[in-house]
């Protein structure tokens, strides 16, 4: 895997790096049927690919109750275990289906702070070949305002090609 992005570089070099993991994460997950380890693959391979993220992984639909989310595979320090819909920036992003992009996660209504050194958070919904939730990827930067629409429509794209 190539050397960590820095985000200090330009956002053509950054749209340049998320190109390059792409191809990387499509090239491993080719002909790997189990989500789980897609999921860690991807968690790995994108904490490992980019200095701004501080915890990388995945919140997954919970089968016995479908209006929670539970944590699945992951990089960093402990996340938290359960989080309902609509609740924190990973709830709202399973509730509305929509990505969620937080310069300044406390500043976000109802956020729920796994690890006090967050201090940014992009979260994409996962949905399945049937358009069905999934569940969510939640990276976290220690850094404010470390996530834009560039690292949107690449992880969008990433996930897409993934799970979709």
């Amino acid at each position: 895997m190539a050397e960590a992005f820095n985000e200090t570089v330009l956002p053509a070099e950054k749209a340049a790096r998320y190109a390059a993991v792409a191809e990387e994460i499509a090239a491993v997950l080719d002909g790997e049927p189990n989500r789980t380890a897609r999921m860690a693959t991807v968690a790995s391979m994108l904490a490992n690919s980019f200095d701004h993220y501080f915890w990388t992984g995945f919140y997954v639909v919970d089968e016995a109750k479908a209006d929670e989310l539970v944590v699945g595979p992951y990089q960093g320090s402990l996340g938290c275990l359960r989080i309902a819909f609509g609740r924190g920036v990973c709830g709202v992003a399973a509730a509305t289906g929509q990505t969620q992009v937080v310069d300044d996660v406390h500043a976000f209504p109802g956020h729920i702070a796994c690890d006090s050194r967050s201090a940014s958070e992009i979260v994409v919904p996962v949905t399945g070949p049937d358009d069905r939730l999934i569940g969510v990827l939640d990276v976290d930067s220690d850094r404010p305002a470390a996530f834009d629409a560039i690292d949107q429509a690449w992880l969008e794209r990433i996930l897409a090609a993934a799970f979709g």
